[in-house]
């Protein structure tokens, strides 16, 4: 036991610092890998082949697939922007080091006095390994558990989000677009307002009801290519119809007012 821990121990050291010194992404992601497996083997070292299982399984080949999935997202060969959003990050990340820095002497130190124990003791207390990850996972730690599965959740559509985040071209002001828009009317004559909504001037709200212009005619920009391609689309004759009726009972309001005076 001793004997892998010395020999994994320094391993995932170098592992770790090639995690925050690498500048590529993805050998930061390998030193992870490295690290990961010789937890794994530790692990085995202490009777724990549920845990060995799951770090092997879960850890170093969903999470970490799921880190590199990120990267190809991001893209490889994305520059590191040098500019600090967050102000003070570099003094909070100098107390996280040295906090971990320490942690890590205690670990060690502690490693070192005191002779290493396994855990045949705790999973016999517990009925076995497995109920013992179990009550630790689902009982005392299960905050943190939850906690752990959001921030990376998180982490990821904040990849997917800051790799989408380049534009091609400059975006569009309201001015720009209005201007475009106009030189679109003059140019082509096409609306330079937004287009008919499905419903306008009809008897339905429906997306699948075709939109009536003022004069009865069917507004044709206002049912979707895919409704009218699948033969969805609702009866328009009908509500052209109602529309015509609607303007003929008006014109005869109109004459019969003319006529009395």
């Amino acid at each position: 036991m001793s004997v892998v821990f010395w020999i994994c121990g320094p391993l995932m050291v170098l592992g770790g610092l090639g995690l925050i010194l690498f500048r590529k992404a993805v050998h930061s992601a390998l030193s992870m890998a490295l690290t990961m497996v010789c937890l794994a083997v530790l692990y085995a070292s202490l009777d724990a082949q549920f845990l060995f299982a799951v770090q092997i399984i879960v850890y170093t080949g969903a999470v970490l697939m799921m880190f590199l999935f990120v990267l190809m997202l991001v893209g490889v060969d994305t520059p590191d922007s040098i500019v600090e959003t967050i102000k003070g990050q570099r003094v909070l990340s100098a107390l996280g080091a040295l906090g971990l820095l320490g942690l890590m002497i205690f670990a060690v130190g502690g490693a070192v006095v005191s002779p290493a124990k396994g855990m045949t003791d705790a999973a016999t207390a517990a009925g076995g390994n497995v109920e013992g990850i179990a009550q630790l996972l689902f009982g005392r730690y299960v905050w943190v558990f939850e906690l752990t599965s959001a921030l990376l959740i998180t982490a990821a559509v904040g990849a997917m989000i800051f790799a989408h985040a380049q534009r091609t071209k400059p975006k569009l002001g309201q001015k720009e677009q209005a201007e475009a828009r106009m030189k679109a009317y003059a140019s082509s004559g096409a609306h330079p307002g937004s287009l008919p909504n499905s419903g306008v001037f009809a008897t339905s709200n429906s997306i699948a009801t075709p939109a009536l212009l003022p004069d009865g005619s069917i507004a044709e920009e206002s049912i979707s290519r895919t409704l009218s391609e699948r033969g969805v689309q609702l009866d328009s004759v009908r509500f052209k119809q109602i529309t015509a009726d609607a303007f003929a009972a008006a014109e005869r309001v109109h004459d019969e007012e003319d006529e009395e005076l």
